[in-house]
């Protein structure tokens, strides 16, 4: 695989057409190597979401180039948006668990989106990730138990389990004081660093910026180095 695992050509999105057409994001380019901790700022409205969501698979690339992976997701169908996203570690301001289900479960359920792997693997997966992040205590806890913290343990959890190349988090530490927020980011930046893999950080909050190899801004859909 190319040492690049986000290559971004002149993209482009917008909402709506003709008179109503709304620029989003105006020309971008971008890459981001392998291993390397990118944060994303800028005023709300800037684009940073959509950018996040484009890179993500989770919305369709409308003008330029967006190779994720090795993936072109220009014209990309269906089919190859969802085998993008099963490659894709996604942590996200709400953690969104579901409250049903106990921390493992809401990890264990990344792990049986992939193909052969077995529950009792999965589970075993989703009770030693959940101890690395220092939630072995938890583990059968259910979200309402947990505090803003451990919630979004488990998201990072559930986002690093699958042993993903690629981590985009929007807006991780947004819920959080200033010193979980700092725990958080801090084991994201450790364990990325462990398994060797990249994360692209979308946030507003200063405070954490010194963990990136590299810091862009957004402003009115234009990228800023």
């Amino acid at each position: 695989m190319n040492s690049s695992l986000v290559k971004i050509q002149n993209l482009s999105y917008y909402y709506g057409k003709s008179h109503l057409r709304h620029q989003v994001l105006d020309n971008i380019n971008l890459e981001i190597k392998a291993g390397e901790i990118v944060i994303l700022t800028g005023p709300s409205g800037s684009g940073k979401t959509t950018l996040l969501s484009l890179i993500g698979g989770l919305r369709s690339v409308r003008e330029g180039s967006l190779k994720v992976l090795d993936c072109e997701l220009y014209r990309a169908n269906e089919g190859k948006m969802i085998q993008l996203r099963r490659q894709i570690g996604y942590i996200f301001q709400h953690h969104n668990l579901l409250p049903f289900m106990t921390a493992c479960q809401n990890v264990q359920m990344a792990v049986e989106l992939q193909n052969n792997v077995s529950a009792n693997e999965a589970k075993m997966r989703s009770r030693k990730i959940l101890q690395v992040v220092g939630l072995g205590q938890h583990i059968d806890y259910y979200p309402r138990s947990l505090s803003g913290g451990q919630k979004q343990r488990v998201a990072i959890s559930r986002a690093l389990v699958n042993r993903p190349q690629l981590i985009l988090a929007d807006e991780p530490t947004a819920s959080l004081d200033s010193k979980t927020g700092r725990q958080v980011v801090q084991l994201m930046q450790n364990l990325a660093r462990e398994r060797r893999c990249s994360i692209f950080l979308v946030t507003h909050d200063r405070r954490i910026l010194d963990i990136a190899d590299r810091q862009l801004q957004l402003e009115d859909g234009k990228l800023i180095a």
